[in-house]
């Protein structure tokens, strides 16, 4: 890196504290304010009317569009109880990657990481805490890594970490963690649509993806490969499994267990996502086996607890019967139900024996 830019002498018409270091291919608009201390890597193009606080790192070839402001300083709102709390030793308190795009009028404060060839559009706010990884994706108007929603909330030092290669689409709003987990994390490849609330402490696998207006409380987990349709609305603490489809529209107050699709109100089992399961590679062995083992916790008239025990003695070990079983085992708030025992016209619906 050159020497530090004095003031004024190559960008007569910006504010440039003599600290601040910027490489000499790297372009500055006018009326831009950059602050002590201030890195910007060769061939960044900073827009016109930007403001860029200490303790802010740039990397190569990034692009940062009029008037945003990148403002490091950590006593946010949320910090104001107990500010002794967010003292950094970091040298740079905001790291921004090479490649990233960042569209006018985006707002970055706090303590941030962003990846490298992240995409961020505009009146995009991003607050403290946030952990971004590569090539993310985030639309005009979402907020990230806002506080929670949480009277518990005291202003501790938390998180919210978004996997490589996500995107979240408009208005989305994510909050970081609380106390309890310490972050919320969203996994690698996930699509977070429009509208989309991802509450505190939410922990959500790799390739899942939330429909227009998912709204999930606090402590959600969401397992890999989970699609969960629009309006959905899910309780805290609810586990969804992997490979789960849930109906548009549906209320979530029960565990899903993996690998199935579930529908209708209140919510049920509606038979194995083997359409999922087969784009994904899953054999028709185990995709079988899969059907067999939810008929008997479900149609079998044995309650959870006794179709588990027959499951594990009578249906061969695979890691997918073994996920099933754990699931079901640890979950807290019950699953949801399986297929009534009756039909909507009073006759009855025949029940599937277990094999002696």
């Amino acid at each position: 890196m050159t020497e530090p830019t004095p003031h004024n002498e190559h960008f007569p018409l910006s504010f440039i504290h003599p600290t601040a270091r910027i490489h000499p291919s790297a372009q500055v608009g006018p009326f831009c304010t950059l602050g002590a201390g201030v890195d910007i890597g060769e061939h960044t193009q900073i827009g016109p009317r930007v403001t860029i606080e200490e303790g802010v790192k740039i990397g190569k070839g990034c692009f940062i569009a009029a008037n945003t402001v990148i403002n490091s300083d950590t006593r946010q709102l949320e910090t104001w109880p107990n500010p002794q709390m967010y003292a950094s030793s970091r040298k740079y308190i905001i790291t921004i990657g090479d490649g990233v795009h960042i569209e006018p009028s985006a707002t970055l404060h706090g303590e941030i990481t962003i990846g490298d060839n992240c995409w961020i559009g505009s009146n995009v706010t991003i607050y403290d805490g946030a952990r971004i990884g590569n090539a993310v994706r985030i639309f005009p108007g979402a907020v990230i890594s806002g506080i929670p929603q949480d009277l518990k909330f005291t202003g501790e030092r938390t998180t919210l970490e978004i996997g490589d290669n996500t995107t979240i689409r408009e208005c989305a709003t994510l909050n970081r963690g609380t106390s309890y987990h310490g972050r919320t994390a969203i996994g690698k490849n996930c699509l977070i649509m429009a509208y989309v609330h991802v509450a505190h402490d939410c922990l959500i696998g790799d390739h899942v993806i939330l429909a227009n207006t998912v709204n999930m409380a606090g402590h959600v987990e969401v397992e890999d490969y989970a699609i969960i349709g629009g309006v959905s609305a899910i309780h805290q603490f609810v586990k969804i499994g992997a490979h789960v489809m849930v109906s548009g529209g549906s209320k979530i107050g029960k565990d899903v267990p993996p690998f199935i699709k579930v529908g209708r109100e209140p919510l049920r089992y509606e038979g194995i996502n083997s359409i999922g399961l087969r784009r994904r590679g899953f054999d028709a062995g185990i995709i079988n086996q899969l059907q067999d083992i939810y008929r008997y916790l479900f149609l079998s008239g044995m309650n959870n607890t006794q179709a588990i025990n027959y499951i594990e003695t009578h249906v061969a070990y695979s890691e997918e019967r073994q996920a099933v079983v754990n699931f079901v085992r640890n979950s807290d708030r019950g699953i949801i139900r399986g297929h009534r025992s009756h039909s909507s016209n009073g006759h009855s619906r025949k029940v599937v024996e277990p094999e002696a």
